[in-house]
């Protein structure tokens, strides 16, 4: 049950919930996981199977970022526990969790499906990490409802992003058609959190800021308890799928400052006003590091761009830049 404090403001959105989890049933699409994933492609894995990056046909980025992407699914269960537990299992809000939870049980199922039919990814470390990762249940827990619906909208976002921008690592088509039709029911998601959040903006303003001001400042993505997880965010980072310029320019802004209005919020409470200054402070500081991060990730690649040109142009094992005359390659 959601805790007491909540059970009020939850009773008045409730036919705000409703109206809104009809949209989602009109705006959804069927679809079926096993008609995405190429099966033509799959063989028997011998007893003695060793994986080699090489059958994976994917960029490294492409690897962690799937790695990541499923691993996040496969949390399904501490997940539902934690929106049960914020926003009940009865009516309109126990409708939706259910429905939400169908959904994202199917993305787990379809990149599963994908990964071990193309073997895409080491087959044996993905269920160890697997493993791993639904044995210690961790997951991100907001304290109450208000802190949750600002925590899922700005996750169903970011993982929306992760996910289209992860498909267009892929060259495969099949697998660019599974990572765009995930996304596009993320994106469903995140419209529901994100206008079930503007109502209770409207209801209880200084507590719906402040419970925004604790999530932003606070915020991780789910798979922060994957094994390897930093070296795969680094590595997804890198490759421009998902970083902080990113969380910035698609997340932060765009929903906090233009769909929230939360600049121009008036009415707060001392504490929701010193909260909203902390916030915008927070959100231009995170806009500045994901810039900086950018310029650096672009003199990296042009570095490395030109590296390479020079070792096109030079032979193997000479230098790269004669320093004098004398230096130079003989002809």
């Amino acid at each position: 049950m959601p805790v007491d404090v909540d059970v009020r403001l939850l009773t008045e959105l409730e036919p705000s919930v409703e109206k809104l989890y009809e949209r989602h049933l009109r705006q959804t699409k069927e679809w079926h996981p096993h008609a995405l994933v190429p099966w033509s492609r799959g063989e028997d894995y011998p007893a003695d199977y060793e994986w080699h990056p090489e059958d994976a046909g994917l960029s490294p980025e492409a690897r962690s970022a799937l790695f990541v992407n499923v691993l996040t699914e496969d949390n399904l269960p501490y997940y539902f526990r934690d929106i049960e537990r914020m926003f009940g299992r009865d009516g309109a809000w126990g409708h939706w969790v259910r429905r939400w939870t169908a959904e994202e049980g199917r993305h787990g199922q379809v990149i599963h499906d994908y990964l071990a039919v193309t073997r895409a990814v080491d087959p044996v470390s993905l269920e160890r990490a697997r493993m791993a990762q639904v044995q210690s249940g961790e997951a991100p827990a907001p304290p109450d409802a208000l802190e949750g619906l600002a925590y899922v909208t700005l996750q169903e976002l970011a993982t929306r992003i992760a996910h289209f921008n992860t498909g267009q690592h892929i060259t495969d088509s099949a697998g660019r058609a599974i990572m765009r039709r995930v996304a596009f029911d993320e994106n469903l998601h995140f419209l529901f959190y994100r206008d079930t959040m503007a109502e209770a903006l409207e209801m209880d303003p200084s507590r719906a800021v402040v419970a925004i001001a604790n999530q932003v400042k606070g915020f991780a993505m789910p798979g922060v308890g994957i094994a390897g997880f930093d070296a795969h965010a680094r590595t997804i980072a890198d490759a421009g799928i998902y970083d902080l310029a990113i969380h910035h320019d698609q997340i932060l802004q765009p929903v906090l400052l233009r769909d929230w209005k939360l600049p121009s919020l008036t009415g707060l409470s001392a504490v929701a006003e010193a909260a909203r200054e902390r916030l915008m402070k927070l959100i231009d500081r995170i806009g500045r590091v994901g810039r900086i991060m950018v310029e650096r990730r672009a003199e990296r690649w042009a570095r490395t761009s030109q590296d390479r040109r020079l070792d096109r142009l030079w032979p193997k094992g000479w230098s790269h830049a004669p320093a004098t005359k004398a230096d130079s390659p003989r002809h």
